[in-house]
């Protein structure tokens, strides 16, 4: 990892009306727009999508270090983000945001190690970090197909 600070940068353009167009140095370009429920066209990345995403691939990437770190071998993670938008006080907001983890594991997995290192990631997740909106993470663990034990 390089030293910090790290710094990043993105451009956005667009006009009155329509689609903006997201770009950034070495990056493909995003195509973005205001979603339906604020009479967007639904075709494209909006920015509460773009949050949502920022969260879940923070929380993998995280979790992937966590794992490292911790000597967690781990076949998959999916995770789902799920985001309220309301009002409050006057204010169109994030007022919460769900993870849904789920998470294959490795051969022999500890779960409660497992289940630390995902809580720990969360904690750690830069992005989850920089926000004022809650973050509630929901964890599953799936054993390995054939890892059961046989019903007698």
């Amino acid at each position: 990892m390089k030293p910090f600070p790290h710094e990043y940068d993105a451009q956005l353009s667009g006009g009155m009306h329509g689609y903006a167009m997201m770009t950034a140095n070495g990056l493909p370009d995003l195509r973005t727009a205001t979603p339906t429920e604020f009479d967007g066209p639904g075709d494209a990345w909006t920015p509460e999508h773009l949050l949502l995403a920022s969260v879940q691939t923070c929380f993998l990437f995280t979790f992937r270090a966590v794992a490292r770190a911790s000597k967690i071998d781990f076949d998959a993670l999916a995770v789902t983000a799920r985001g309220v938008v309301d009002r409050q006080e006057g204010i169109t907001r994030f007022t919460e945001i769900v993870l849904t983890a789920t998470l294959s594991a490795g051969p022999g997995m500890d779960r409660e190690r497992a289940l630390k290192a995902m809580e720990k990631s969360e904690r750690h997740c830069l992005v989850t970090a920089s926000l004022s909106t809650p973050v509630r993470l929901e964890v599953r663990i799936e054993e390995p197909v054939g890892s059961a034990d046989p019903v007698a």
